[in-house]
């Protein structure tokens, strides 16, 4: 394809060329190391660098164009550069488009599942990941823990990859004879434009509470960005929508229309409920009441806070036309999933969980779990939480996370999580803000292997120690650094040192 059939309306240049834009693509990029001769160069400002940075990396490795919003830098003697400069007006809704027109649009042939929301994304995707699967269909599983891409699977260095690589995995699930990819979309996804333009066969939403406002400043720009999917993003608006009907943003939501729309909820409003719940140690049961019936499901996963993710998959699954006797085999044969509510068992006697939760409503939900299923034991048993904050991420969240672990919990010893660029003492003293409000029991540790040792020997039998934040993670971020670290491995090592396993 050519520079003018990939680009099309997003070129605003009016310099450009008859031969640059009649230019054959082979290829686009927007690493300039992987970049091949003959490929378009997307230059745009990442997280941590600026793609225009390596402009000149591209054109000596032979780039047909670079494509950036700015102007072409004024170089003596650089004449090159404005020769194969493409300016647009948006350079991430310009990768996308692009990305989508030169794999001729999978996301047509492909039917896509959208998830959005604060929590609850990585588990209701692999629900609903179940569901199809268990259906018969060879799928896509893209999301934080994981990219699952038919028999591939990649490592996950953000929660939604970016716009290229993401249609790229649309490919390559076609070439696998693929029709179906969920995919969480984070809130950094919809205002980076990675899903931009994407068509969405359904979109789910979970739920909203406060997080990422680093990124998005308020609350209403966190909604905002949100309510994108629901919109189009870019692309059609989607056929079904699947909304979380008990959560005051859902029914914002509800009002946008265009859609067909399926609630669900544990209120009597939702089309799709949960009735006679019943959380145990080892399993999660329930009654769900649809418009098409009823069914009892008894499912892997723990905590009753999995509920209402149990839900989005199952309306999900009806929006694909799937009966629900099929749809609740996806539900009960979904395994339980890597640092959620996952349980390091050594023989000690006394629970062990990591979980991922790293926002004030997820370590309140983790923890009021935790309470729950230690009241079906012998004994009073305690909850002890370990938990830090994450650095260069939202502050505002820390005070409200210390006074919920402080309340909720018997014991809370006080750690690091990935400090990044800050100080993890500064971002233990945030923390403490909120602790101390509450009549706590706490420690400061700040060395996250030490403070689960603590925990570990504190803990007695009948206890439950909860090792919250980081859930999945393999090694922890501090400065420029990733430093192994894996809370499981850890806590095995630890309680290998205590006598146990």
């Amino acid at each position: 394809m050519t520079v003018g059939q990939l680009l099309g309306g997003e070129i605003v240049s009016t310099a450009l060329s008859p031969r640059l834009s009649s230019q054959v693509v082979s290829g686009l990029q927007y690493d300039s190391r992987k970049l091949q001769p003959g490929e378009l160069f997307f230059a745009f400002p990442g997280e941590n660098v600026d793609g225009h940075q390596f402009i000149g990396r591209a054109l000596q490795a032979g780039a047909a164009g670079i494509v950036s919003e700015r102007e072409a830098p004024a170089e003596p003697g650089r004449k090159d550069i404005g020769d194969r400069w493409i300016r647009v007006r948006h350079g991430r809704e310009a990768l996308a488009s692009a990305a989508i027109r030169f794999y001729e649009r999978p996301d047509q042939r492909l039917k896509l599942t959208g998830v959005t929301g604060t929590n609850g994304k990585t588990t209701s995707v692999f629900l609903i990941d179940s569901v199809l699967r268990g259906a018969g269909f060879t799928t896509a599983r893209i999301g934080t823990v994981d990219h699952q891409v038919g028999n591939k699977s990649a490592d996950a260095v953000n929660t939604t990859p970016e716009s290229l690589d993401l249609v790229r995995y649309f490919a390559d699930l076609e070439k696998q004879k693929g029709t179906h990819a969920t995919l969480e979309v984070s809130s950094h996804a919809l205002e980076l434009r990675r899903v931009y333009g994407l068509d969405f066969h359904t979109v789910a939403f979970t739920n909203l509470s406060r997080d990422h406002l680093d990124f998005h400043t308020t609350m209403e720009s966190y909604g905002a960005a949100k309510k994108r999917l629901f919109e189009g993003a870019g692309g059609a608006t989607p056929r079904f929508a699947v909304i979380n009907r008990d959560d005051a943003f859902g029914k914002e939501l509800m009002e946008i229309g265009g859609f067909e729309m399926l609630t669900y909820g544990l209120s009597k409003a939702a089309a799709v409920r949960a009735a006679k719940v019943e959380a145990t140690a080892n399993s999660l049961r329930f009654e769900v009441l649809t418009p098409g019936g009823s069914r009892e499901i008894a499912a892997r996963l723990r905590g009753g806070y999995n509920v209402p993710n149990m839900l989005a998959a199952i309306a999900t699954g009806l929006s694909y036309g799937l009966d629900l006797d099929t749809i609740a085999a996806g539900i009960e044969s979904c395994p339980p999933i890597a640092g959620r509510l996952e349980t390091v068992d050594c023989g000690q006697p006394f629970t062990v969980v990591v979980d991922y939760a790293h926002t004030d409503d997820a370590l309140e939900n983790l923890i009021r779990a935790a309470r729950s299923l230690l009241k079906q034991g012998e004994g009073p048993g305690r909850v002890l939480t370990v938990f830090g904050c994450g650095g260069d991420r939202d502050r505002t969240k820390r005070p409200a996370m210390g006074e919920i672990a402080g309340r909720l919990s018997d014991m809370v010893i006080l750690t690091s999580d990935n400090p990044r660029g800050e100080d993890p003492l500064n971002i233990m003293n945030d923390i403490l803000v909120g602790l101390k409000r509450v009549e706590s029991s706490f420690l400061l540790e700040p060395d996250r292997r030490q403070a689960i040792a603590k925990a570990l020997k504190e803990a007695r039998k009948g206890d439950m120690v909860l090792l919250a934040g980081k859930g999945h993670e393999t090694d922890q971020t501090a400065g420029q650094e990733k430093i192994p670290f894996d809370d499981r491995a850890v806590a095995r090592q630890v309680l290998g040192e205590l006598g146990y396993g």
